[in-house]
């Protein structure tokens, strides 16, 4: 099944559709990197990457020097009807395009959308734990950049799984990983929940 499955480089209108309709935040990340996957010709899947909105990751992950070699999987979306693993897939076929010698980071949303991280923990990244809990401003569509100038009111942030790697091989990848400031610990386990692409709510796995 595999060798009908391809992964491409895309365009950021090849994905546009696809994160504004599919993805749960129905909203453009910072798009650097963009595949797609497809099977049997058709397109059932994206991934995109692009520079992480907070400065303080970018550091934070291996110190100033290397803060421009940090990038973030900031979107995921895999049709509900691709084949079994496409995600897995799609990410590590895609992450063996990107440029060597960066830090990749992705979160999976342990709180709003009880996600675990299986995918990444399929494709060998690094678990560094939960983020913080913290607020940010209140707006009616969940993100802060789309407050209307009301800063007073506040809305919870859950806590995300955070997991990073690096892209490229060998003596090179091994030296990079030694510089990561995170611990690494053992992965997360647990049920997990996936969401129906074209009605965005959480679903318990069965």
């Amino acid at each position: 099944m595999t060798d009908s499955i391809v992964v491409k480089r895309a365009t950021y209108q090849d994905v546009k559709p696809w994160i504004l309709t599919k993805h749960y935040a129905r909203r453009m990340p910072c798009v650097q990197y963009a595949f797609q996957l497809l099977s049997e010709g058709r397109v059932v899947g994206v991934v995109t990457y692009g520079q992480p909105a907070s400065p303080w990751l970018c550091k934070g992950v291996a110190g100033d020097e290397y803060r421009k070699r940090v990038i973030e999987l900031n979107r995921l979306v895999v049709s509900s009807d691709a084949p079994k693993n496409a995600a897995s897939i799609l990410v590590g076929r895609s992450l063996r395009q990107l440029p060597k010698g960066l830090f990749v980071v992705s979160y999976a949303d342990a709180g709003g959308w009880s996600h675990v991280g299986y995918v990444y923990q399929a494709t060998n990244f690094l678990y560094t734990g939960l983020t913080k809990k913290r607020t940010d401003i209140y707006s009616e569509s969940g993100h802060s950049r789309h407050h209307c100038g009301d800063t007073s009111k506040r809305q919870p942030r859950t806590a995300k799984h955070r997991y990073i790697t690096v892209t490229g091989n060998g003596t090179c990848k091994k030296n990079l990983m030694k510089l990561l400031r995170y611990p690494v610990l053992p992965y997360p386990k647990g049920d997990s929940r996936r969401y129906d692409v074209d009605n965005p709510v959480p679903v318990c796995d069965s």
